[in-house]
């Protein structure tokens, strides 16, 4: 957080030369709705990620050679930020395993027309909650936010107090929960694998007919790896249950950028509770094991 306070600057409005809102001021905003909501809770600082470094010159060194730059000729920025604030103190155990309540967000400036006039930014927030055994973070709808969109802080701070109150903790842990009574075979995983990888390349008028699929092929063989060699949630050579293939879609997100990592970590909860309920006879996503 110090680094980017004091060694980042913060990208304008090209037009009208007016500032965004950094990427402190975000992580600022929503710990403070945080404390506010979770008032009396034990609430951890954020934990930041930062990529997509862009890097420019002060005007005194416009024609300075690159490699006679001076540090202090030198600007920074980072074009993607995301971060998570934990809070020990509001924990449950599901199937074994500890998850601890998480809030956190992302952004991307490549998201926001920064060559025009000063408009609303485009920020995701989210509340979920990780897996402690292998840092997975549980996303469900009700606690994400895609695209917020604001102009200033207030607006900010207000839209996550909202989505605070309207997340319901209990019924995505209650959800998370069942998913450790359905199991599927080998083969059935092995059928839903084969699915996964074929929707990438459906025609888009068959897509539609069918659930939304995010994972990319280079993710689904993530999946079929962990499947094998995860020491946590594998289960080769037996049945596995919905909450370890939650797990394995869940962990197969790590290796995505950051402003897409959240939007995959919801599509493996639909896509798991989904699937755990085609296997009662639901048939909303019966393709996909059919």
């Amino acid at each position: 957080m110090q680094h980017l306070k004091e060694d980042c600057i913060t990208p304008v409005f090209a037009k009208d030369n007016e500032l965004t809102i950094p990427h402190p001021a975000f992580i600022d905003t929503v710990y403070d709705a945080a404390n506010t909501f979770f008032s009396g809770e034990s609430i951890d600082k954020p934990d930041i990620r930062v990529s997509h470094i862009i890097k420019g010159r002060i005007p005194e060194a416009i024609h300075k050679p690159a490699n006679q730059l001076l540090e202090s000729d030198k600007t920074i920025y980072y074009e993607r930020c995301a971060f998570i604030i934990q809070i020990p103190t509001i924990y449950e155990t599901v199937n074994g395993n500890k998850l601890t309540l998480t809030i956190g967000g992302v952004r991307a400036y490549n998201h926001t027309n920064l060559y025009s006039k000063k408009g609303a930014e485009r920020f995701k927030v989210f509340a979920g909650f990780t897996c402690k055994v292998c840092t997975n973070l549980c996303v469900s709808t009700d606690g994400f936010l895609s695209c917020l969109e604001v102009t200033n802080t207030k607006d900010l701070y207000r839209a996550v107090l909202e989505m605070f109150q309207s997340y319901q903790p209990a019924k995505h842990l209650h959800l998370m929960q069942t998913l450790g009574n359905s199991y599927l075979t080998e083969h059935q995983f092995c059928q839903l694998l084969g699915r996964m990888r074929l929707y990438q390349s459906l025609p888009q008028g068959y897509q539609k007919d069918i659930p939304r699929m995010l994972f990319t092929d280079t993710q689904i063989n993530n999946v079929a790896r962990a499947y094998i060699n995860d020491e946590n949630f594998g289960s080769l050579g037996s049945d596995l249950s919905m909450w370890e293939f939650f797990n394995l879609l869940t962990g197969a997100c790590k290796n995505s950028y950051i402003d897409t990592f959240l939007d995959r970590a919801v599509n493996a909860t639909e896509i798991a509770t989904g699937i755990n309920a085609a296997l009662h006879g639901d048939t909303k996503y019966k393709w996909f094991i059919d």
